[in-house]
């Protein structure tokens, strides 16, 4: 079969693309080694870490806030079967829908291992795919650390944290990232005891260090997680059901962590394996990443490479982005992309979500800014429905007062970043923000309110 464009990869940045090549008219092929599409995230990450995280967030509120509310309820249990089904069913309907866009888009979906036999070809079992176009978009895994081999069974990734058929004991959690984090708070609120063991000496590492400090505060009292910090894991060794995570402190000195599960959440790596590569000419980079230019086109101008294959933060919405991006270019269009203007979200409650640059960035390179702040718990609609966490952070240019950077922890951080998103595509001031009309009560005044505090210190309700 011959088309105008070939896509290798079903997930988020793969379908998007098919679907905008589509769109302009393209004959697209859709390469998906599983049985399902939507990759990592709709099948092993996003979509069912969320319905867990809801699943186990309701049920801490049932359990710790609804009294409050005058609602009262007894006999309160968690039945983790129900969840896991809930989750798959929340699962089984997304696929589902990219299914229908697929047919809907006359989208030739083609099941199947690829790899290339050449520069414009691709072998997908018996067949042979040809294409003017082709985009990699195969995702990632999860990464491992030396010493520390998961058996899926105790020692688990989070494909197997998202299936659990039995709420831990004791996790433990090495990496404290988002994956990390996310997974972590989840069994912590339907009652595990949760440890992160993290290399670094903060959370998040990506993300603004405010973030990262104050969550680990709010985790820790909220759900009782425990954080050793600047501890560099060694090993672990299972006997039985039980887990023992070796690792040295910040002194240097040897400790030992035991657990029956051990959730391994150390980042991902770019999946490439077996796609062939040198048969296109193309080769990846001492990380495993495929190298593209400023268009995301490889050393083949025809082939392009889209997600985390590539430089940068692993995540859906940049795949997507890229995806339409790749298409729109290989067109002839002009698509603009702003990599800097890609948020990143943790999924916790609070939630917690960055765009533009961090304040330890700034900092390096000394660059001159301003900053302003703004509590929820100094907002009438956090006091209302009683998330009073958390805070939004404006880092502003000194002299011109536009926007460098957002950065939020608090309910809705996810959505609200949105805000901050637009404010920075059009170049936007503290002040112009400032000015804009926010709902009352809303979590978003909170937004306003920060920038009123990075404009002369003129925040109205603290």
């Amino acid at each position: 079969m011959t088309y105008d464009l070939a896509v290798i990869g079903g997930g988020p940045g793969g379908y998007v693309a098919a679907l905008r090549a589509a769109q302009l008219g393209l004959k697209t092929a859709l390469i998906e080694k599983y049985s399902t599409l939507g990759g990592t995230c709709l099948n092993v990450g996003c979509i069912p870490s969320k319905a867990l995280l809801d699943s186990s967030e309701l049920y801490y509120q049932a359990s710790h806030t609804f009294s409050e509310h005058g609602i009262g309820v007894s006999e309160l249990s968690v039945d983790l079967n129900q969840m896991i089904q809930r989750k798959n069913k929340v699962v089984e309907m997304t696929t589902k829908g990219i299914d229908f866009l697929m047919k809907k888009n006359k989208i030739d979906v083609i099941q199947g291992h690829a790899s290339f036999a050449d520069a414009h070809t691709l072998n997908v079992g018996d067949q042979k795919i040809s294409a003017k176009h082709i985009i990699i978009a195969t995702g990632s895994k999860p990464s491992n650390l030396p010493g520390i081999t998961p058996d899926g069974e105790r020692v688990i990734t989070s494909t197997e944290a998202l299936k659990l058929t039995e709420r831990p004991e004791h996790l433990l959690v090495i990496g404290g990232g988002i994956i990390g984090l996310e997974l972590g708070s989840v069994y912590a609120r339907l009652g595990s005891k949760v440890t992160v063991l993290e290399y670094t000496t903060g959370l998040i590492p990506g993300m603004d260090e405010s973030i990262g400090k104050e969550l680990q505060k709010i985790l820790k009292k909220q759900l009782g997680m425990q954080f050793l910090l600047g501890h560099q894991v060694k090993g672990a060794t299972r006997e039985g059901n039980q887990v023992t995570v070796n690792a040295l402190d910040p002194k240097g000195e040897a400790i030992s962590v035991t657990g029956d599960y051990c959730l391994v959440a150390v980042g991902r790596r770019p999946y490439t394996d077996g796609l062939g590569l040198e048969a296109a000419g193309l080769a990846t980079d001492n990380r495993g990443r495929i190298p593209v230019n400023q268009q995301l086109q490889t050393s083949q101008a025809h082939i392009y490479a889209i997600g985390d294959v590539i430089v940068g933060p692993m995540l859906a919405h940049k795949a997507e982005e890229e995806g339409i991006f790749a298409v729109e270019s290989l067109m002839g269009q002009k698509p603009h992309l702003d990599h800097r203007l890609i948020p990143s979200v943790v999924y916790t409650w609070p939630e917690g979500a960055g765009v533009g640059d961090t304040e330890q960035f700034l900092r390096e390179q000394g660059r001159e800014y301003k900053t302003g702040s703004f509590p929820f718990k100094a907002l009438g609609r956090s006091r209302a429905s009683g998330d009073v966490e958390g805070f939004v952070k404006v880092l502003a240019d000194k002299a011109t007062d536009e926007i460098l950077g957002i950065h939020i922890l608090g309910a809705r951080a996810a959505d609200l970043i949105a805000e901050a998103v637009v404010a920075m595509e059009y170049r936007a001031s503290a002040e112009d923000i400032a000015r804009m009309s926010h709902a009352h009560p809303t979590y978003s005044e909170a937004m306003r309110e920060a920038c009123l505090a990075a404009t002369d210190n003129r925040a109205l309700h603290i």
